[in-house]
């Protein structure tokens, strides 16, 4: 029997994998390094306090929500007028000591290597930052009304990322990085291909490679929407696995037609299982067509949410019961 890191490479290869493999089964996500640790990326969960991540913008979590976002009112909107960035948009300090990441290097070694992928996590990513420290609706406007700004503007966030991806590979040396950056809805896209690309492609392209060519294997992308137009863009970025396609994407079509190229990680859309009122068949009925229409390669059958746990803390294991059974039905 495969182990579940070897099992997912085969799923990725092309190759000869023994079962489907269980949502996040494969990954180790290691969770310390000094970054995460000083400035958190979001509340503990619904109704907790809100919290101020490293670029100064607050997250809040409300109760009742299925997830936490910036808080853009007057007093907390970090930057109002995207064409003086630079006074208001300030990168956080990341020149950590390499004391600092004693706690993380501890943590890696007690992953099996052998066994699952040590996985670095990274979020928000490019699009998102600029929405966050801008406002949805003025980050839109911007990308039309001032497209140097906003190129200057990505370029900064980029080149920090570059530095954290530095530090990341040389003190974690992770196998995977995850990488958190929605760029559409569950109907449509933000920006046009073309404007996608304008705007994107170069920076993560830098990133990725960096990545890849320091020791990292796999580049799993998390971006829970529609998605299909800019697959092919993802590719060119350096993307091996995209995680979060919602079932709106026609997951077959696209695995026949990319997936020698990239592996697509989803199908099983949270609004349809992640819910109060979930049943073992409504899990069944967003699961069991899918793994038989999506097949046994470049496909993991996953929630679409882009950690290993659902908000309705029983969904994500009841989940994992059904690709088991999926297994014993296709394998």
């Amino acid at each position: 029997m495969l182990t579940p890191r070897q099992n997912m490479m085969e799923v990725i290869k092309g190759g000869n994998p023994d079962r489907f493999v269980k949502q996040y089964e494969a990954l180790e996500f290691v969770m310390t390094t000094p970054y995460l640790l000083e400035y958190p990326t979001m509340p503990e969960g619904p109704g907790a306090d809100p919290v101020v991540c490293g670029w100064g913008y607050t997250n809040a979590w409300p109760a009742g929500q299925i997830g936490a976002f910036p808080v853009h009112d007057a007093e907390h909107l970090i930057c109002p007028d995207i064409t003086r960035w630079k006074e208001y948009v300030k990168a956080p300090n990341i020149d950590y000591p390499e004391e600092a990441w004693k706690k993380c290097q501890e943590d890696v070694a007690k992953v099996n290597r052998d066994e699952k992928f040590v996985t670095a996590f990274v979020a928000p990513g490019l699009f998102e930052m600029t929405h966050y420290l801008c406002e949805i609706q003025n980050a839109m406007v911007n990308f039309y009304d001032e497209p140097e700004a906003m190129h200057e503007l990505i370029e900064y966030i980029a080149d920090w990322e570059l530095k954290l991806a530095e530090d990341t590979c040389k003190y974690m040396k992770p196998d995977v990085l995850f990488h958190h950056d929605d760029w559409r809805t569950q109907r449509s896209t933000f920006l046009s291909t073309e404007m996608f690309r304008e705007f994107f492609l170069d920076p993560y392209k830098r990133i990725y490679k960096y990545y890849h060519d320091h020791g990292v294997e796999l580049v799993i992308h998390h971006n829970d929407c529609y998605c299909a137009p800019f697959v092919p863009t993802m590719i060119e970025m350096g993307i091996d696995v995209l995680q979060g396609c919602m079932s709106v994407n026609n997951l077959p079509e696209l695995i026949k037609e990319y997936g020698k190229d990239i592996t697509f990680m989803g199908g099983i859309d949270n609004s349809l299982v992640d819910r109060a009122d979930w049943t073992q068949e409504m899990i069944a009925n967003a699961t069991d067509q899918l793994c038989r229409d999506c097949g046994k390669l470049y496909f993991i059958p996953c929630t679409t949410h882009g950690l290993s746990f659902s908000c309705i803390p029983e969904v994500y294991p009841a989940v994992d019961l059904e690709i088991e059974k999926m297994t014993k039905e296709m394998f």
